[in-house]
């Protein structure tokens, strides 16, 4: 149940019985409440005055005057204070004089009354109380237990308005606890979100969006550990861009970098979830690929390769090389990276041999003398 929809006394679980409690705590019997209700005909007939002295009093002390503000604010109090009275000196003090004494306390709170403040009237009012008491009650013997009565029910209400007090400052508190660790807890998925941010910055090479060098090591190494306990094949692919450096010199870097995030736009979107994509420096990249063997590779993920790049940039080439392990037995990370390098390097030579042969070829077949044509034409047929 929201608090909104509880009465104080049900926020602060005052019941009948805990009233009964209290008062014998406080020692204040039946013959208290008599009393007190005796007194109450005798004050009621100087009630005005002794609500004038007290605020008299009360605006003379400038905290106490600034807290009141205003005539019509003044005037407000005037009423509530002769209720106050009225109910001290009731002889009833029951649920409804406990929760007018619980909201008296919660008021308080709210428009800032100090508890120092508050002490102050309350002894204030007592004062003027007893002095007038003790002039309207001749017998002394009723005097000073009615005295003694109201000094046990100031005690009692001063009880009530001060846990309406702690339990605002309390409430202010949980609040103030619950957005520090609700604004802890923001910080710390911003933190969580931004450390996110800057592992996944490290790890990516941020002109093609593929895993970088430095992240290779790692994810091979755990690949081919988590291959070697499923007993599964490894394959790694490398792939390096032909004549990059010529390219790069002849079409300007700008066009370099576009072959690059094209290359790498191919790779990412071709590659399987599980498979790992690297730029592994320059124009080489490396793409891991578990649970695949050498062949699969070679017919699946290399032949798409260089199909989709002969569609995207058919002026540009590829080398390529694949090498495996597993499934019984494994080379280290390096190894089989040095592996799948050199036969991308050989694939290179070879390209290179087969152009220079195309290229001589060529050469030979411009260079071959041609058969004069006949200055005649009849002569020729």
């Amino acid at each position: 149940m929201k608090q909104t929809e509880q009465t104080l006394l049900e926020q602060l679980r005052i019941t009948e019985f805990e009233i009964e409690q209290r008062k014998t705590l406080f020692v204040l019997e039946p013959r208290d409440e008599l009393l007190l209700r005796a007194a109450g005909t005798a004050i009621e007939a100087h009630l005005d005055d002794l609500v004038d002295r007290f605020y008299e009093l009360q605006t003379s002390t400038p905290e106490i005057a600034l807290l009141i503000g205003d005539a019509d604010t003044l005037q407000r109090l005037r009423a509530a204070q002769r209720r106050y009275v009225i109910d001290l000196f009731s002889g009833v003090y029951d649920l409804d004089y406990v929760n007018n004494r619980l909201r008296i306390g919660l008021v308080h709170k709210r428009i800032g009354v100090e508890p120092k403040l508050y002490l102050a009237a309350v002894q204030t009012l007592k004062t003027l109380l007893v002095q007038k008491l003790s002039e309207l009650l001749p017998d002394p013997d009723v005097r000073v237990h009615t005295l003694l009565a109201l000094d046990k029910l100031v005690m009692f209400d001063v009880a009530l308005v001060f846990e309406t007090y702690i339990r605002s400052l309390v409430a202010e508190i949980e609040t103030s606890r619950n957005k520090s660790e609700q604004y802890a807890r923001l910080l710390e998925e911003k933190v969580a979100m931004r450390t996110r941010q800057l592992e996944e910055l490290s790890r990516t090479d941020p002109l093609t969006g593929l895993l970088n060098r430095r992240y290779l090591d790692e994810t091979l190494t755990r690949v081919l550990r988590g291959a070697q306990y499923r007993r599964e094949t490894v394959a790694l692919v490398y792939v390096d861009i032909d004549d990059f450096k010529r390219i790069n010199d002849s079409q300007g870097h700008q066009r370099g970098d576009e072959i690059l995030r094209v290359l790498g736009d191919i790779i990412g979107r071709i590659s399987r979830t599980e498979d790992g994509c690297f730029r592994y420096g320059g124009d080489e990249f490396c793409i891991v690929l578990p649970n695949c063997d050498a062949r699969q590779a070679e017919e699946t993920f290399m032949a798409r390769l260089a199909l989709e790049m002969a569609k995207a940039l058919p002026d540009v080439r590829l080398s390529m090389g694949c090498a495996e392990t597993g499934p019984d037995e494994f080379i280290l990370p390096d190894v089989l990276l040095g592996a799948a390098d050199q036969r991308m390097y050989r694939v290179k030579q070879l390209g290179r041999k087969l152009g220079a042969e195309a290229e001589a070829e060529g050469e030979e077949a411009r260079e071959a003398p041609q058969s004069e044509p006949s200055r005649n034409g009849a002569d020729g047929c």
